[in-house]
């Protein structure tokens, strides 16, 4: 899974990298300092930053138990995994039908560091990791149904992950040739960051991060829909990422200044 050259040697510790400074944004440790000097100046003009990402987070959370306990989904393809924050997705999942099987994939190599901790699957169940790209959905899509069932519903988590596509990545075609691989009755998860509620802040943050290398897309509501083009939306369709489904919430606070600039949406596939 690693290559023929350690892990270490393929980690790019000279830019900052998006599921690091996540990472420090979450109180984690596997980060270097090029992504806590970014996190920190994004902190310094947005001091709810912190926040937002763990509301990010905590959506992950409230959808992954919707679909375990309500829609009865029992395999997930996780795309853009991030550094294992706990509880990740297969442990909410598998709490609720042990039986579950999660493949996580994203293209860092600090993740496929810390693959270990996502692989602990309960015995009843199955999680595995790919070190993959979004960009190229074909390897994605070949190397998870060598785990995953696509005669079976299953849920595709794409958050927090889109606004890291521009436009010359074609993200919508990316997008929809991963959902057209999917059976019907399986669900599409997406969160993105959006400019309509708070757009000097967010311009702020487009601007840091492509100092330090990294694209950042917001999009409009009306932009983030297309990516459900086809689809049924699950009530209540896409809102700002604090009121899907805030009744599923477990171990969440609350933060009267910060401004959620993202939207989430949870679909289904007819």
């Amino acid at each position: 899974m690693t290559g023929t050259r350690p892990v270490a040697a393929r980690i790019d510790t000279s830019r900052p990298h998006p599921a690091r400074v996540y990472d420090w944004f979450l109180g984690g440790k596997d980060n270097y300092p090029v992504d806590e000097e970014l996190g920190r100046q994004i902190m310094g003009v947005d001091g709810t930053a912190r926040h937002v990402a763990r509301t990010n987070r905590w959506f992950m959370q409230r959808v992954t138990r919707w679909l375990a306990s309500r829609a009865g989904i029992r395999q997930y393809l996780d795309i853009g995994t991030g550094i294992p924050t706990e509880p990740n997705l297969h442990q909410i999942a598998q709490r609720i039908a042990p039986e579950s099987r999660v493949v996580y994939t994203d293209n860092d190599p600090i993740v496929l560091k810390h693959a270990e901790a996502l692989l602990r699957s309960t015995p009843e169940g199955v999680t595995a990791y790919l070190q993959a790209d979004v960009r190229d959905p074909a390897r994605i899509l070949e190397q998870a149904r060598e785990t995953l069932d696509f005669d079976r519903p299953l849920a595709l988590s794409l958050v927090a992950l889109t606004h890291f596509l521009g436009a010359e990545d074609d993200p919508y075609s990316l997008v929809a040739q991963l959902v057209d691989a999917l059976p019907s009755g399986s669900h599409l998860v997406l969160s993105q960051l959006t400019a309509d509620f708070d757009p000097e802040a967010v311009g702020r943050g487009v601007a840091m991060y492509a100092a330090g290398g990294v694209t950042l897309a917001p999009r409009s509501r009306a932009e983030v829909a297309r990516f459900f083009d086809g689809l049924e939306p699950v009530p209540p369709g896409l809102v700002q990422l604090t009121d899907w489904h805030p009744e599923l919430a477990v171990d969440e606070d609350d933060d009267d200044r910060a401004v959620i600039s993202l939207y989430g949406a949870v679909a289904r596939k007819p």
